[in-house]
């Protein structure tokens, strides 16, 4: 399995396939033709059916107009064979004479594949052990937790990094219930995280718990589809769920950051095993599915959070995940 760094990025919402991933190819083009005179984009698929509403146009466009102009191509009726996020990069010299052609991959959780062996992309696997079954009996055999297994596979910078990942997680939360106004698109949704905020401060204890973690969940979810700044836990589109839980149990049972970083250790384990065995990306399994991965990360960091051992951690990851 590859590294949490993989898993927890932070970026721009609101589609961890549909937006970061083709703004990361875009850039990755950009840098090999600096010097074109035009660019044509297709995109496929799914990427196509649904990436007006994601800005897909305007995350490639806003990186590659800065050379050249940029035409985009729409074609969602085909499906590249390898995966149904597929996008193919042109680019022209002066002349209009074709100069290279790119496709690649948006695989789910911002990630890119060109779907071949001697992937550009393809990073070193950093865990030996793929299944949640082999990690449970090392950790039960060694007596150590997942945290401990992530230390051991990652090392020491691996906390440095979770520490970003939990500041940004915060700051998502925090601007989310301050922010009001309407959320960009032809709907014209307004915010409501900051009035379920407002509203749950006021709710008796036996049910502010609930409201509380909801306005939270919402507020990251509003910034992730206003293109505010987020985590992929796993992905965009399901990226409140495990800030809204993280940070009301940090806030109201005052846990140390060091305590919340083992928790987000424990829940990537969780969504890696995920994303190695079976698939994070909406366009394969749906917005149910990410949001699925995200409530098993979430219930595994709850758990690790109160003490729970491997087992237990296991149990609430899988309940999580078959019941949402």
């Amino acid at each position: 399995m590859k590294s949490l760094r993989e898993l927890y990025k932070i970026g721009k919402g609101p589609s961890s396939s549909h937006t970061m991933g083709p703004n990361k190819a875009a850039k990755n083009f950009a840098e090999r033709h600096w010097d074109a005179r035009a660019f044509e984009v297709t995109l496929y698929g799914s990427l196509a059916a649904t990436g007006k509403g994601h800005m897909t146009d305007v995350a490639i466009t806003e990186v590659l107009e800065r050379i050249a102009p940029v035409t985009i191509v729409w074609k969602p009726e085909i499906f590249l064979p390898f995966h149904p996020n597929g996008m193919c990069f042109k680019s022209f010299d002066s002349d209009g004479s074709q100069t290279d052609e790119w496709t690649v991959y948006s695989v789910g959780g911002g990630a890119l594949s060109e779907g071949k062996p001697d992937d550009r992309f393809s990073t070193p696997d950093v865990y030996e052990m793929n299944h949640l079954t082999e990690i449970q009996k090392w950790c039960e055999d060694k007596g150590r937790s997942y945290w401990e297994y992530v230390d051991l596979c990652e090392g020491p910078d691996i906390w440095d990094y979770l520490q970003e990942v939990w500041e940004s997680m915060k700051a998502s939360v925090e601007r989310g219930i301050d922010h009001e106004g309407v959320l960009p698109g032809p709907l014209n949704l307004p915010r409501k995280a900051p009035t379920y905020y407002v509203k749950a401060t006021g709710y008796k204890q036996t049910l502010q718990t609930r409201g509380l973690v909801y306005a939270y969940a919402l507020a990251v979810s509003e910034e992730n589809a206003s293109g505010g700044v987020i985590v992929t836990a796993p992905t965009c589109g399901s990226s409140g769920v495990m800030p809204g839980v993280l940070y009301h149990l940090a806030k109201g049972h005052d846990f140390k950051d060091i305590r919340v970083l083992h928790a987000l250790a424990t829940a990537g384990v969780i969504g890696n095993i995920v994303k190695q065995n079976a698939s994070i990306s909406g366009a394969e399994v749906g917005c149910q599915g990410e949001v699925g991965v995200a409530c098993a990360m979430a219930s595994a960091a709850a758990c690790q959070l109160f003490g729970g051992s491997p087992s237990q951690i296991e149990y609430a990851a899988e309940m999580g995940l078959e019941h949402h």
